[in-house]
């Protein structure tokens, strides 16, 4: 099956994007003639949708504020086979989406990841490369190595992916989601190259570095407890566990020399927070059964969809 036999659906999240989205939708037009462009304006203030619909895009909308709303919407209101996920802000290379979905086709993917090479110096703005690196960096360490830009929002998907996906997230934290879901179910995933441009002059990022790259590391973290509880909690145990024994020893020491307990309330404080690290353990040991059985009934959504034809199939 080739891809002009698929639906193909491009979804274009946009806030205030009116400087670009009528290039979004003029350039994936041109080299994806047969897809439907939705453009799903977020309470912009200027006139994105207008301009979206004057350029020949389905518009929609979605009134809480966040792009995780945003994709939940798309994801549960659009219908297709293979669905391309990318930002309305023009900095992304539409002449790729085609590379992307063969690749998707001809290697059985779920999702194939945009990977960003920037084309203008101004591309980043200062601090975003060095963030999305580090961010990249902890979610490999944690769930492991699968991925160089874990928050590039051009992303080409699989209907399987798209309809068994539990968007939870509400705002940027959502490319960190999609790539601990496919980690998670160990889902075939790949990243090609595509060119990154700078934003067109008079559009701006939304982007807060410092504000988003905290909530993103937070969702990281609470991804981590939720997914490796066993792993987590138990991390915590040993700390709660170390700091009990280093104040048991001179309570301990005194009363092999003396016979006594002098220090009282030491020794009350070192045996709670023993009682605190056996119970953190046995939570841990608890939430990990809970999630195998929640990553099982993930895995059965997957599965409930049918799978996509690659070429010649």
């Amino acid at each position: 099956m080739t891809p002009s036999q698929l639906r193909i659906a491009v979804l274009v999240p946009c806030y205030n994007e009116e400087a670009a989205v009528a290039t979004v939708v003029a350039d994936f037009r041109k080299v994806l003639p047969a897809a439907e462009i939705y453009v799903y304006d977020n309470n912009s203030v200027d006139r994105t949708a207008p301009v979206a619909r004057e350029a020949g895009a389905i518009v929609r909308s979605e009134r809480r504020q966040g792009k995780g709303h945003v994709v939940r919407r798309m994801f549960a209101d659009v219908e297709a086979d293979i669905y391309v996920l990318v930002d309305g802000d023009a900095t992304y290379d539409a002449p790729s989406a085609p590379r992307m979905i063969g690749a998707l086709l001809d290697d059985h993917l779920d999702m194939v990841v945009g990977l960003r090479v920037d084309r203008a110096q101004d591309a980043w703005r200062r601090g975003h490369r060095t963030g999305n690196r580090l961010l990249t960096g902890f979610l490999a360490s944690t769930f492991g190595h699968a991925f160089k830009d874990i928050l590039s929002g051009y992303r080409v998907f699989s209907r399987r992916f798209v309809k068994s996906f539990p968007v939870l997230s509400d705002g940027f934290e959502i490319e960190t989601e999609l790539a601990v879901y496919a980690l998670e179910l160990s889902l075939p995933v790949a990243e090609i190259e595509t060119p990154y441009y700078a934003r067109p002059e008079g559009s701006f990022s939304k982007l807060n570095t410092w504000r988003d790259g905290f909530r993103i590391l937070a969702t990281m973290v609470k991804l981590y407890r939720s997914e490796r509880p066993l792993r987590f909690f138990t991390a915590i145990g040993i700390v709660l566990a170390l700091a009990s024994v280093g104040l048991s020893i001179p309570v301990v020491i005194t009363f092999i020399e003396t016979g006594l307990v002098p220090r009282l309330p030491t020794a009350v404080l070192s045996m709670g927070l023993m009682i605190m690290a056996l119970l953190s353990v046995s939570s841990g040991l608890v939430l990990d059964t809970v999630t195998r059985g929640r990553r099982e009934m993930k895995m059965l959504a997957y599965l409930s969809q049918p799978a996509l034809k690659g070429k010649g199939s």
